[in-house]
Formats: structure tokens, sequence, C-alpha cells
């Protein structure tokens, strides 16, 4: 009788005694192409290299193994894998909320976080959320929106015009640089800044690290899907307290 137990399939190849077929095409540990060759005798070859023998295409007929160093390939694609992790776009869209008769300091408060956001190669949702009489100037949220656009212009582009939705009015800007080059750029701002703490005694290295600013980006997240990588969106909303101007009666 059929029993399932469960559990995960292995998907590591096999590897020595573990290859479990009459004979092997079989590749040199330089590459070059043996041939096909007994079981036992590939064996033999990786014993007297003092190599393992791998099974690099069981589907293939006979399977395909290489003479290699099992230990170092497995290290070396664990590598291979983080360095792709560290390279993976991680695509942010933060949101800022701002009132239609915002106050002056208020927006360029509000402003310099988006040019932080657009710094850091995030895209950021700008939403202006009427109340009231509000709701019948819907020209006043245009204009801010388009003045905020015009402010930072040098650092983004509007990727979605100002849509009505509801009682708000949502744009979207994107930033001009990319993901990746803000990570190159913010991970060079933190080596060079590391290098002036050893440089000066008198500065500690945890003051040099802390001056990495909220809106950096760490090393662990990053990139823009121009390539195969992945890319993943995250919403964040950034609220800052502000005065406002009274509203219309």
């Amino acid at each position: 009788m059929w029993c399932y137990r469960g559990g995960s399939i292995s998907t590591e190849p096999r590897i020595n005694d573990r290859i479990r077929v009459p004979e092997v095409r079989l590749v040199g540990p330089s590459g070059e192409q043996v041939g096909i060759v007994p079981l036992a005798k590939a064996l033999e070859l990786a014993q007297e290299y003092d190599l393992d023998l791998v099974e690099v295409a069981a589907s293939a007929r006979p399977p395909v193994c290489k003479l290699m160093d099992y230990g170092k390939f497995k290290y070396e694609s664990a590598m291979k894998a983080r360095e792709a992790r560290k390279n993976q776009a991680h695509t942010v869209i933060k949101e800022m909320k701002l009132r239609p008769k915002i106050d002056p300091h208020d927006y360029d408060t509000k402003k310099g976080h988006v040019v932080r956001f657009l710094k850091q190669g995030d895209k950021v949702k700008i939403t202006i959320m009427f109340r009231g009489r509000e709701q019948s100037r819907p020209e006043l949220g245009y204009r801010l929106l388009q003045r905020l656009a015009s402010d930072v212009e040098d650092l983004g582009f509007i990727e979605s015009n100002p849509k009505q939705d509801g009682r708000n009015m949502i744009m979207v800007l994107g930033p001009h640089k990319k993901k990746t080059e803000a990570m190159a750029e913010a991970r060079e701002a933190q080596a060079a800044r590391k290098a002036e703490a050893k440089a000066n005694p008198g500065r500690s290295q945890n003051a040099a690290d802390g001056e990495i600013a909220d809106g950096e980006i760490a090393d662990s997240e990053t990139t823009e899907a121009e390539t195969t990588e992945a890319e993943t969106a995250e919403v964040e909303t950034v609220e800052v307290e502000t005065a406002e101007a009274p509203a219309e009666a």
C-alpha cells in the first residue's frame, strides 16, 4: 500500500555514491568532455582527482556528471544568490498628504520629504485632501500639485497626472534617478563616512554610521527591474503634522 509521508523534495543534486545509473556522460574538472563512461570509472576518476562526482543534468540520457569540489561550488552559488538579492529591485511608493490651503512653511517641509524620496529613487504618491467647501474648489488642489511637480522637476516627473478620487486628488511622481543609482550613491557615501571616521579619531564610528539619513537606502534593499531581476512595490504613507490656513467659510 502506497503511503505519502509528506516532507519537502530535495533540490540538491546527487553526488558520488548517491548517483544510481550504470553510466554517465562525464565532464572533467576544467570543463573538458570526457565522454560516456561507466559510473564506477567516473567515481574512480573523482577519487583520483580528489573531487566529487556531481550530477548536473539528471534528465539527460545518460545523465551528465561533472568532477568538481562540491563544497566550493555550493559556497560560490550561495554568494552569487546573496549578491543577486543585494542588487534586487525593491520599489517603494511613498505617500505624502497635503491640504489645499497648506501653510507655506508646512509646504516647504513636505516638499523636503518629497525631494528626499525622489533622491532615494522612490516614487511618491501625492494626495490632496479636501474637506467641507474645499470640495467645490478642485482647482486649488490641482494648482498645488502642479506647483509641487514644478518645484521638484529636476528630481522627478509626473508619472500619473492629477485625478479626483472622491474627496481626494491624487498625483504620482516618478524619480529621474534609478533605484540602482541611488543605492550605489548611498553605499559610496556610507563608505566615505566610515573612512573619514577612521581617519579622524575624534569622531566615533557610531556617529559616522548615524549620519545616514532615515531616507537613505539600506544595503539589504535595492534595483530597477531593467534586467531579469524581480521587482516588488510597497506603499508607505508619510504624514507630517502641519498647521493649516483656516478653510473658507
